[in-house]
């Protein structure tokens, strides 16, 4: 057996093995490492190695189990010992996944595991307890074949739901004619092991004797998929209505915000509110109002009494184009650190998780989106899923320990979310989704606009007053009808009604009753119904008989003659003052700029309050508004080929440095800095070669080996005495000087 550790392994492994460990354990490039000694290190500790194990499969867990039984991680064993019930073929190329990841490494003959995959791989590997020596020479097979059934059963349990039990009647090990419980019994038999006073546990050796071999499964299962046609017209129909409901969501909270509650989130009866209006279900609302959050469209004012409000944002997504408006929206929910599917569910405690709410939190939640659109994305275009829950079988079996206990329904919830998004239909992954994926929100936005149906310029204006679009209109189009129709039905064709209430709404927007007729009759393709017609005339002949304005402030006085001086001063034209009365002025202007403007013209006038009681309107001191809090999104990336082949060239040469015997010796510090240039520059002169130590801008400390060449600029050139590369090293980051010894 090997008796090579860790990092002599790593130190023999090529520059793309190397590579290859740190794509798959990005974690263990930052800081860079110094030398391979540093990787090893960081790859054996417990964190690291539980994350890795979070990424292997089923088969590759059973094998790594099987390592830790064995007791790999004390001791390098023989590839033939491990027992899995697998093809050995199978099994190397499992071991050959291990070492890749650098949690297992030697040759065929003596594999090891770092000692933190025991606690990565769980205390019980395959789920049996330890071995106990006082069954080292019994027959343990017979011995539990001969127990009665009470006492086997007492086995069965712990061989089925793991190895510790917890019992009263390990108090104490009696012999076996004092013993009266099963448990009792099988403590003198030495069957089970005793660990304290209130916990049992079960032999490796009686589990193996009493519960079945596990079948392991080997390969991936395969969900069954079927091929569409439509896959990229139907996700377009559904983004299409996606973004009518984000519409309504805006426009709904620009004129009636939603509060937020004082535990932070939206309430049920808003949400339900909501719901009701957009005619869809309270799940579909969570995710509506989640991604308009994430897209930054809304966000909570943070005022004395905070509400959901549309930002300044939402006013440029509303002209965007309607394929811009979905890759921004797209975008947001596959970045989005949250679970919109938990909205609106209790937790352990019975407490409600509300929408928008820090109880949705799950910084994982991308990287399991993504896993979930990834696995779709290897299929053939057009090829979909049809169950989902062999989908959800499938990522568990890649990722068993992935996911938490909601890890099934993340991989539905994520389905029916992208589903609802336009990303997917059919179970399949559509063009515009793959780009996303890909090429990012420009490229996807493209894709889409390509498989949006092309806007129409015209409706159909029927006789019962409904208007039917038969597809998309064009925005504008768009705009002027929604402003004098309500939507009454959506979908691959929108159908809206004219009412007298939005006949209204059209004519208090500015319209006339003329711009309304010849809205319908430019665009409508069917003749106007001459219902429309005297209904327009109707509302706009009683519209606006009586009037309202607003006005910010007023002036009163019972001296009409002082109301009429203070009007034809030149000051009232400044302040917009009108008169609606003999002894009453109005102005759209603030009451105390008006008052500051005609003390300054020589009047001596006061302010009241709705009383009518002397109020000082003076200000008390300064205000600022507070400030938004913006979404960040931060996205962790592998190293690129570059920065890894920097990163392995600085262990290389970490490790050189490491190696080098080394003889008079320079501390760099304020007091010395002359003895280290003195000694640099001898060894310029004899051509000697140095180790230098440094600290780079972050604080790491690294090594070099280097033949220097001059010092100018302050900064060392040197060139590397292996590789030949040439090396320049900052002065002031040197943190000491040695002359490496010559080789005899």
């Amino acid at each position: 057996m090997s008796g090579t550790t860790l990092t002599d392994w790593l130190r023999a492994r090529d520059d793309e093995a190397l590579g290859a460990v740190l794509r798959a354990r990005p974690d263990l490039a930052t800081p860079r490492p110094a030398n391979t000694g540093v990787l090893a290190a960081r790859a054996a500790t417990r964190a690291s190695v539980a994350r890795v194990a979070e990424g292997l499969d089923t088969f590759t867990l059973a094998v790594l189990d099987a390592l830790l039984a064995a007791g790999a991680d004390r001791a390098p064993v023989p590839l033939t010992a491990l027992d899995v019930g697998a093809p050995a073929q199978r099994v190397k190329a499992a071991v050959g996944q291990l070492r890749r990841l650098a949690i297992a490494w030697g040759e065929d003959g003596g594999i090891a595991l770092v000692p933190a995959a025991r606690e990565a791989g769980g205390l019980f590997p395959t789920g049996l307890g330890r071995p106990s020596p006082a069954l080292d020479d019994v027959d343990v097979p017979a011995a539990v074949a001969a127990l009665p059934e009470d006492e086997r059963d007492v086995l069965e349990r712990l061989a089925s739901n793991g190895p510790i039990g917890n019992t009263r009647d390990a108090a104490a090990v009696l012999p076996l004619e004092q013993a009266r419980t099963p448990v009792q019994r099988l403590l003198a038999r030495h069957l089970l092991t005793r660990v304290d006073a209130t916990t049992v546990e079960l032999p490796r050796q009686v589990g193996v004797a009493v519960r079945p071999a596990a079948v392991v499964v080997v390969e991936e299962p395969k969900p069954k998929t079927k091929a569409h046609k439509a896959v990229d017209s139907t996700a377009a129909g559904a983004a299409l209505e996606f973004l009518r409901h984000t519409q309504t969501v805006l426009r709904m909270w620009s004129q009636d915000p939603a509060p937020v509650l004082k535990s932070g989130g939206l309430g049920v009866r808003d949400l339900r509110k909501l719901t009701k209006a957009l005619d869809v279900s309270e799940r579909h609302g969570v995710l509506l109002v989640e991604v308009a959050v994430a897209a930054s469209l809304v966000v909570d004012n943070e005022a004395a009494t905070p509400e959901y409000v549309p930002t300044t944002h939402a006013d440029t997504w509303l002209v965007a184009s309607p394929a811009n408006q979905w890759a921004a929206v797209a975008a947001a929910w596959l970045d989005l650190p949250r679970l919109p599917g938990i909205g609106g569910l209790r937790d352990a405690k019975e407490r409600l998780l509300a929408p928008l709410s820090e109880d949705l939190r799950r910084p994982v939640a991308p990287l399991e989106r993504a896993r979930v659109l990834h696995t779709l994305a290897d299929l053939k275009p057009g090829t979909g899923i049809v169950d989902p829950d062999e989908l959800a079988a499938l990522l568990a079996w890649r990722a068993p320990r992935r996911g938490g206990r909601l890890r099934d329904e993340i991989v539905r919830w994520t389905l029916e979310e992208a589903t609802s998004l336009g990303l997917v239909a059919h179970g399949a992954l559509t063009g515009a989704g793959r780009t996303l994926l890909e090429e990012g929100t420009a490229a996807a936005a493209k894709r889409m606009a390509e498989a949006m149906p092309e806007p129409i310029d015209h409706v159909l204006v029927q006789a019962d007053l409904t208007v039917v679009a038969p597809g998309p209109l064009e925005p504008h189009l768009a705009a002027q009808i929604n402003q004098v129709a309500d939507v009454e039905s959506a979908g691959s064709a929108t159908v809206y009604r004219v009412g007298e209430s939005s006949l209204r709404r059209a004519l208090d927007a500015g319209q006339t009753a003329g711009d309304l007729h010849e809205l319908f009759r430019a665009h409508s393709k069917t003749p106007v119904p001459q219902s429309l017609t005297y209904m327009i005339d109707d509302v706009a002949r009683r519209h606006g008989r009586l009037r309202g304005g607003a006005t910010a402030s007023f002036l009163r006085c019972d001296d009409p003659a002082l109301i009429a001086e203070v009007a034809a001063s030149p000051a009232a034209a400044a302040l917009r003052l009108r008169k609606i009365a003999p002894t009453v002025l109005v102005s759209p202007v603030p009451l105390l700029e008006i008052l500051d403007e005609l003390r300054a013209a020589g009047f001596t006038p006061a302010a009241e309050d709705s009383a009518g009681q002397v109020v000082d309107l003076r200000p008390t001191g300064r205000r600022v508004q507070a400030a938004v809090r913006a979404v960040r999104r931060v996205a962790t990336k592998a190293p690129d080929d570059d920065q890894l082949s920097d990163i392995i060239a600085g262990m290389r040469a970490g490790d050189r440095a490491a190696d080098s015997k080394r003889g008079r010796s320079i501390a760099a510090s304020s007091t010395n800095t002359a003895d280290t240039l003195a000694l640099l520059h001898q060894a310029i002169h004899a051509n000697q070669t140095v180790w230098v130590g440094m600290v780079d801008a972050n604080g790491v400390a690294s090594e070099r080996v280097l033949v220097p060449n001059r010092i100018g600029g302050g900064v060392l050139e040197g060139t590397d005495p292996d590789t030949q590369s040439p090396t320049r090293v900052p002065l002031h980051r040197i943190t000491r000087a040695d002359l490496v010894e010559q080789s005899a």
